[in-house]
């Protein structure tokens, strides 16, 4: 089989818009709607949302490389490195959770800025804090393949092979040179923002330039395209829609990695990057409600409703899962039962909650 970086007219990507171009008025006009959205939001809730989208995608990114994250380390870690005051901050141990939430926060706060061969080993070392076993900062250098394989040991099936570690500098400082000079009011600016970062992603990973760490900093890239394509850092999180469809995505890239006639993998991921806005435009809505909802109840509910209400949001517009129940509510409120079942009641009467089922198999939902 022969990969893409091994064929003549290797990197030079043909393609038809196909999707990314049908795609692309909604996609523009989402995102100017979003915009609004936000500027009518408080700073607070802005705020509250940018970490989230941040959390979101830290965790996400990693999860599809087999690293889980603690969803509270990450939020502390993002939180601290904004300045964010915690009444109780958190002791993060894991210096994953430190690194990359600093890295997030770097790609939306310098997307701006173009890209440099210091400004990808930085991120790398960001995302490698606390790992003994990987040469952070630089480019790969070991003699052997670098391959991607799944399978067991024995039996192992190889997906794609990266050009050998002693292309990896020369062919970094030509993509390097590609992205800037493909970006808005550049050189040769590829004006579709889901055409450039599409081929971003798939040029960075077919080149795999570190020892480890090449997925997550490829997604990063390719939020970095959109962001430039934008003229604004929007929220959007790329893995959380990656992660539900994996075998799909690697199923995508290891086509798009056999030529470079690319319109496929053009296709895929402009879907893909359009589903994750849609999520986007789910919480953000969500967000909406949840300042309406406590405009309108704040001041009826004591501070254990709003105790109990709060827990349920953190769960984001999945919801809380199973409902609040009377057993929940003492366990978040640390309330005595015959509290609880008060609180609950007058949570009923006043259409905060909705009771599903009876006996002692209720469970209320939240009311938006």
């Amino acid at each position: 089989m022969s990969y893409n970086w091994e064929q003549s007219d290797w990197p030079t990507f043909t393609y038809t818009e196909g999707k990314a171009g049908k795609i692309l008025l909604d996609f523009l006009m989402k995102s100017g709607q979003m915009s609004g959205l936000l500027t009518g939001l408080a700073e607070g809730n802005q705020t509250e949302l940018l970490i989230e989208m941040m959390v979101m995608e830290a965790i996400k990114t990693s999860e599809i490389e087999g690293e889980f994250l603690s969803r509270p380390d990450v939020m502390s870690s993002i939180k601290k490195n904004l300045g964010i005051h915690e009444e109780q901050p958190l002791l993060v141990k894991d210096q994953r959770a430190k690194g990359i939430a600093k890295l997030m926060i770097k790609v939306r706060s310098e997307f701006a800025q173009e890209l440099t061969e210091e400004m990808l080993f930085e991120w790398h070392e960001l995302l490698m804090e606390g790992n003994r076993y990987v040469r952070a900062g630089q480019w790969r250098a070991d003699s052997s393949p670098m391959q991607v394989v799944s399978g067991a040991i024995g039996k192992e099936i190889v997906h794609f092979e990266a050009p050998p570690s002693a292309l990896v500098p020369s062919e970094m400082a030509a993509f390097i040179s590609w992205f800037n000079k493909t970006s808005p009011n550049k050189a040769e600016p590829i004006n579709n923002p889901l055409i450039r970062s599409a081929i971003t992603h798939l040029y960075f990973e077919s080149i795999h330039p570190f020892e480890d760490g090449n997925g997550r900093i490829g997604r990063a890239l390719a939020e970095k395209a959109l962001h430039q394509g934008l003229g604004h850092a929007t929220l959007i999180s790329l893995s959380s829609v990656i992660e539900e469809k994996k075998n799909e995505y690697y199923k995508a890239l290891k086509s798009g990695q056999s030529s470079n006639e690319i319109s496929d993998w053009l296709d895929f991921f402009a879907e893909t990057v359009f589903h994750a806005q849609l999520s986007a435009e789910q919480l953000v809505n969500f967000t909406l409600q949840k300042v309406k909802f406590f405009d309108r109840f704040k001041a009826l509910l004591n501070d254990r409703q709003i105790k109990a209400v709060n827990r349920m949001l953190a769960e984001g517009p999945a919801g809380f899962e199973g409902g609040m129940t009377a057993k929940k509510y003492i366990a978040i409120t640390k309330t005595s039962k015959a509290t609880a079942t008060r609180d609950l009641q007058a949570l009923v009467e006043l259409g905060v909650f909705l009771p599903q089922g009876g006996g002692r198999s209720v469970s209320y939902e939240l009311v938006l």
